[in-house]
């Protein structure tokens, strides 16, 4: 009897053939002992390394106590011995699951994209609905311009008209009335390059105190007010930043395909569909006057089936990775409506949201509110549910022995990290966005109680905590989910082969 060591060889070999106590020459067959497959050796291997790695699997097990090894596949079996002429090499993608797993996961997830986009036919508003422009911020009829010339000139000069204040000069507004009065303004002419009044230049009066200065030659965006006196109806609002913008974008664009190279391209292809549903679709939706949650969820159940299939193929592993988000995001949903609704949390609180309300008052502010969390908690929760799925598949591609229960629990270890990271990052993002709103509750020397209780920074503390607790959630909802699916069966397995008995013939490869 020849007994295989449990251990591979430290240099690969070839081993064209042995004889066992049969008599019988054996070339590369498996023995296990009768009654047991190859598939459930308890471990131990043999056969010819040929250059991979310890611990890959080369289709080559042994019984614990009369198995015989070689190292090429084909020749006859001993009478009684069970076979397996499976190869499976750990390069490469992870095996895809049977056919059997890809119609459960198929039948799951078909009647959840038609309903999302029917919900999209249903609800699609084919644009945003017309308006009387009110001149309020954003509201306005905006042209183009560019500053033709610009002097200095006295402050007084072009402030006659003012009635000095009667504030303080110790005062912001009493130093910036003595500014107005004493120091040196720029007198700009722009000129008009857009609209039907193109070519018509107005004067811009700078005041030194202004935080938006012009220079000579600068491209600037001027609001017009046509029920205004013909010398008052055009005034500089901003200033013209497309070609920064759209540098910075294409630096953006060159620097993830090179990067990625086709799979970042076509996360840039996802990246403009999603701003195409939410453009589109998401935000002309909500003003015609549907449910802003509905259409919240519908929009981004929508931009995930495209950007995670897009991004990562139509394979089972996506497709987990989308249950483990939708799972992710009703659960948000569900969050946020209740505490929304318990703190009475308006989600009018600034001018924007103000004028949001006053043109379309039939807007529901609160469920625009929990919109926005929904979408915004949508692109990380991406991000770890494809991580979390991926980090599973690599688990069983590199360990084809563990099960479910080990899967999970080493997979999770790496979930744990993330989460330290992403919730980090996500208040952090939050906080960052309120930071002059956090500075001005620390000048005015507000407690931590009361800056909380504000219903500004209280809507920001829901966004992120219910969005936070959206992230946590997911990591071991999406690990389970996968160490189930990657789990269940075999993939390469032959169907309809008996476990034991005597297989003769070669083998065939497993199907990668």
């Amino acid at each position: 009897m020849v007994t295989p060591s449990p251990q591979p060889p430290t240099e690969p070999t070839a081993t064209h053939g042995h004889t066992g106590h049969d008599g019988h020459e054996h070339d590369g067959h498996e023995h296990g002992s009768p009654g047991r497959s190859a598939e459930h050796a308890p471990g131990q291997s043999g056969g010819h390394s040929n250059g991979h790695a310890n611990g890959h699997a080369n289709g080559h097990s042994n019984g614990p106590s009369d198995g015989h090894s070689g190292g090429h596949p084909g020749g006859h079996a001993s009478a009684g011995h069970a076979h397996s002429h499976g190869h499976s090499h750990s390069h490469g993608p992870a095996a895809p699951v049977s056919k059997h797993l890809r119609k459960v996961i198929a039948a799951v997830l078909i009647p959840f994209a038609a309903a999302v986009f029917i919900g999209m036919a249903v609800l699609w508003p084919g644009g945003a609905p017309d308006h009387e422009r009110s001149g309020v911020g954003f509201d306005r009829q905006t042209q183009q311009g560019v500053v033709t010339t610009l002097e200095q000139v006295d402050c007084k000069s072009v402030n006659a008209a003012q009635v000095p204040t009667t504030a303080a000069p110790s005062t912001p507004s009493g130093r910036q009335a003595q500014a107005e009065q004493t120091g040196e303004c720029k007198k700009a002419t722009v000129e008009v390059t857009s609209g039907p009044d193109k070519g018509r230049t107005f004067v811009e009066i700078v005041q030194p105190g202004a935080p938006r200065q012009l220079e000579d030659g600068q491209e600037v965006v001027v609001a017009y007010a046509p029920d205004a006196p013909r010398d008052l109806q055009y005034s500089v609002i901003d200033v013209n930043r497309k070609l920064p913008m759209a540098l910075l974008a294409g630096i953006f664009a060159v620097a993830v395909v090179v990067v990625g190279r086709m799979r970042g391209l076509f996360a840039l292809i996802a990246l403009v569909v999603s701003f195409g549903v939410l453009t589109l679709f998401i935000l002309p939706a909500i003003l015609q006057g549907s449910n802003p949650l509905v259409v919240a969820v519908i929009g981004a159940s929508a931009i995930m089936l495209i950007a995670l299939y897009m991004c990562h193929g139509l394979t089972a592993r996506t497709s987990v990775a989308v249950l483990g988000t939708l799972v992710s995001l009703l659960l948000i949903g569900l969050l946020g409506s209740g505490f929304i609704d318990w703190a009475f949390l308006s989600g009018n609180t600034d001018d924007n949201t103000g004028l949001i309300h006053g043109l379309y008052p039939d807007i529901d502010m609160s469920g625009l509110l929990l919109a926005g969390v929904i979408i915004g908690s949508l692109g990380v929760l991406d991000d770890v549910t494809v991580t979390q799925t991926s980090a599973v598949w690599e688990l069983r591609q590199a360990d084809p022995s563990m099960g479910p229960r080990a899967l999970y629990r080493a997979a999770i270890r790496i979930g744990r990290d993330h989460i330290a990271s992403v919730v980090n990052t996500l208040v952090l993002a939050y906080a960052g966005a309120a930071l002059p709103l956090l500075l001005l509750f620390s000048i005015a020397n507000s407690s931590m109680g009361s800056v909380a209780n504000s219903e500004l920074v209280a809507e920001e503390i829901v966004r992120t905590l219910v969005g936070s607790i959206g992230l946590v959630a997911s990591v071991p909802v999406t690990t389970a989910l996968a160490a189930l699916v990657v789990s269940a069966d075999r993939p390469g397995s032959p169907a309809g082969v008996p476990a034991t008995g005597p297989v003769r013939g070669r083998g065939r490869r497993r199907k990668r």
